[in-house]
């Protein structure tokens, strides 16, 4: 992967921070912009084309969450890296429902970030999950269209990530059967990278509510294997 052909935008208003990272980013070969407020991002994520964000939460003018959803109104697949110092499990989440892939929180290690971003880079360059499955899936009383995203249930449609999107359409294909954490992760993330494993545990809770309309549909967690998603048939799961 030569990393002098990806651009990268990096959001941060402490000075500093950013020119640490913007400096190592240059270092390892990435093309960087870089911008301090959140006007100043969306100013230039409209006028470039990005292969993946480095985006502050907490930003002077729009915040990162604010950011996020209006890159996602447009391109729904340039991987999204939140920098946090915030703590709250529910801000965390709060980042990867409305289009983050991940999340690193304050302070944090180089090589953590660079990891991450070899990682989602690597990921976004790749195939689908699933190539040449089906796009259009019916899983219990939902409907599931890969190709715009959305799943819906009694006239309801939810609108999903790319990435919700890929993990329901892997868990479909392999419904009712067992998946390790390092098998999802492999296969949804391109990696079994720990940090990413945090994030699995986030988007399998969303996947549990948005599935809760339907009971016949379950993701059951095997304590100490992965999951398995389960499809009821016969009264039985």
């Amino acid at each position: 992967m030569n990393n002098s052909t990806f651009k990268i935008l990096l959001v941060e208003d402490d000075e500093a921070l950013r020119f640490i990272v913007q400096d190592n980013l240059a270092e390892n070969g990435y093309e960087v912009e870089v911008a301090s407020d959140g006007e100043i991002a969306i100013e230039l994520f409209k006028e470039n084309k990005f292969d993946l964000i480095i985006l502050d939460v907490m930003l002077p003018k729009i915040d990162g969450f604010h950011v996020a959803e209006t890159v996602r109104k447009t391109d729904d697949q340039v991987p999204i890296i939140f920098l946090t110092a915030r703590s709250m499990t529910e801000d965390k989440i709060t980042g990867l429902t409305i289009g983050g892939d991940d999340y690193i929180p304050k302070p944090f290690s180089m090589e953590e970030l660079l990891l991450k971003i070899k990682i989602f880079l690597k990921r976004s360059q790749s195939q689908p999950v699933l190539s040449g499955a089906p796009s259009n899936l019916k899983i219990g009383n939902f409907d599931f269209h890969f190709d715009d995203l959305s799943l819906t249930i009694n006239g309801e449609s939810r609108n999903l990530t790319m990435k919700e999107a890929e993990l329901i359409q892997f868990f479909a294909k392999n419904a009712n059967k067992v998946l390790s954490r390092n098998e999802i992760l492999e296969q949804v993330w391109g990696s079994d990278d720990y940090f990413l494993g945090r994030s699995l545990d986030v988007f399998i809770s969303r996947l549990r509510k948005y599935f809760k309309a339907d009971p016949s549909v379950k993701i059951i967690n095997l304590h100490g294997i992965g999951f398995r998603f389960s499809i009821k048939k016969d009264n039985r799961f």
